[in-house]
């Protein structure tokens, strides 16, 4: 089970690279103001717009739940929770966004049939299908 959770990191990760890319062009502070001030609506239109340029409509989703980490001998990160749906998979996982990198934390992984062996390699697939050509 940790191997195939580890194998839906990697998957994830390496699929929305571009994806969180965009998202650090976002000004630092105005992020972090978005998520202080529980602005869902404006972060779902920020994360939409920086995921429409590679995923298929509605394949790639805020889920409404942000935090962020402010310290002052370390450097600001901005948590989303995400949701991936595309042909009967469904990943949700958390984006963490840091000053230099990000990060992918699955949550859960759900295929059609959830005793599927290959759900990582489902997972890989769905993400391929979703992604824009």
């Amino acid at each position: 089970m940790e191997s195939a959770l580890a194998e839906h990191e990697k998957a994830l990760a390496d699929a929305i690279v571009d994806v969180a890319t965009e998202l650090r062009l976002s000004d630092p502070t105005e992020f972090i103001l978005l998520v202080r001030g529980e602005q869902a609506a404006n972060i779902s239109d920020l994360v939409n717009s920086s995921s429409e340029l590679f995923f298929k409509k509605g394949a790639l989703r805020y889920g409404l739940n942000a935090d962020c980490a402010l310290g002052w001998g370390s450097t600001p990160s901005v948590s989303l929770d995400m949701e991936f749906s595309h042909d009967r998979v469904t990943a949700f996982f958390r984006l963490i966004l840091g000053g230099s990198r990000a990060a992918v934390e699955v949550v859960e992984v759900l295929v059609d049939d959830e005793d599927d062996p290959r759900s990582s390699d489902r997972l890989r697939q769905a993400i391929a299908a979703a992604r824009l050509s």
